[in-house]
């Protein structure tokens, strides 16, 4: 399927979380971020969830809700994406990716902003190792490292609000972003 611009339409469906809990989406009342990231454990990804998990009383009480899918295993988002106070997705053999146009190529890894994020991400990947004696970081994640992210607003009724397709793995909406453009 062909990238999605606002005013496309998707379709409703039920998602399993890492939990095992039923997740809507669109969700039926509020306004749902979807967001593509590339893998569990990847440290630009939660380099930049950490915002996210921050702010999300700010996030719900302007009426959005949060959804981060990952192209990984059940085990692997349970590793690593447990902790996340919003619904975590895995799609390991990334359908909704497909769905939604989300790709993955070289030019995931090969861009200035994405290097400087990977040694953004050295110092808490090493704090979590020293403190907790966990990798905080997943070496070797199912369907490689070269994901690109995706994000997506997604009305109540399935209208695409608005899209954004990454172009290198650091390429994703701020919350700042996110709420603006979830303002009715």
């Amino acid at each position: 399927m062909g990238k999605l611009a606002a005013g496309d339409r998707v379709a409703a469906r039920a998602l399993l979380d890492v939990f095992g809990r039923l997740v809507a989406v669109p969700d039926a009342t509020r306004v749902t971020h979807l967001q593509f990231r590339r893998f569990a454990g990847c440290p630009i990804c939660n380099l930049h969830l950490r915002s996210f998990t921050r702010r999300i009383g700010e996030i719900e009480a302007a009426g959005v809700q949060e959804v981060a899918v990952f192209h990984s295993t059940p085990e692997e988002m349970r590793r690593y994406e447990a902790d996340l106070p919003f619904a975590a997705i895995g799609d390991p053999e990334r359908k909704l990716y497909r769905k939604f146009g989300v790709e993955a190529g070289p030019q995931a890894l090969a861009n200035v902003r994405a290097v400087l994020a990977i040694l953004r991400t050295i110092g808490p990947v090493t704090a979590t190792l020293l403190k907790t004696g966990k990798l905080a970081a997943n070496l070797n994640p199912h369907g490689g490292r070269l994901g690109l992210p995706a994000d997506f607003l997604v009305a109540p009724d399935g209208r695409v609000m608005a899209a954004k397709y990454g172009e290198h793995a650091d390429d994703q909406w701020s919350v700042d972003e996110v709420l603006a453009l979830a303002k009715p």
